[in-house]
């Protein structure tokens, strides 16, 4: 069985430090040096969806998993989620909701729109930095992910 196994991670998050913090600790990790991080929930979906100036980014690959925050500017994450998890080309990504919030509104909301998980970030860095090391090594090296359809 193949599967379409990427090395690439989509870090969607406009808060600079918690995206500077989780790039520099999934590089540490030796997880993965092939982060694309975005900064707002329009941006996100032309890059997922492969619209506006992301038009021609290669098919080849789609990211391994997806770290989503929830409060985005332009296009909030659930709004995101859903779009990506409604999309046949990308329903299939795992999408992990990576966020302060731990309100019940929207971890509901997260899993009824897709989720393949829900992560509380941590306020302390230490236990932010092993969280985000956890996350990562699950998702980079021991997740299966679905096999490549039609290629």
């Amino acid at each position: 069985m193949h599967t379409n196994k990427s090395d690439e991670l989509l870090l969607i998050e406009d808060n600079s430090t918690d995206a500077e913090l989780t790039i520099r600790v999934l590089k540490k990790a030796g997880l993965t040096n092939n982060i694309t991080w975005l900064k707002d929930g329009a941006e996100a979906l032309d890059y997922i969806l492969r619209m506006g100036e992301y038009s021609d980014r290669s098919n080849l690959h789609d990211p391994a998993v997806i770290l989503l925050d929830l409060k985005l500017p332009k296009i909030d994450g659930i709004e995101v989620l859903a779009k990506i998890k409604a999309d046949e080309n990308t329903k299939c990504i795992p999408v992990v909701v990576f966020s302060s919030s731990n309100e019940e509104k929207d971890i509901a909301g997260s899993y009824r729109s897709g989720a393949n998980s829900y992560i509380v970030k941590p306020v302390d860095f230490d236990l932010f930095s092993e969280t985000v090391r956890q996350v990562g090594t699950y998702w980079m090296q021991l997740n299966t992910p679905p096999p490549a359809e039609g290629k």
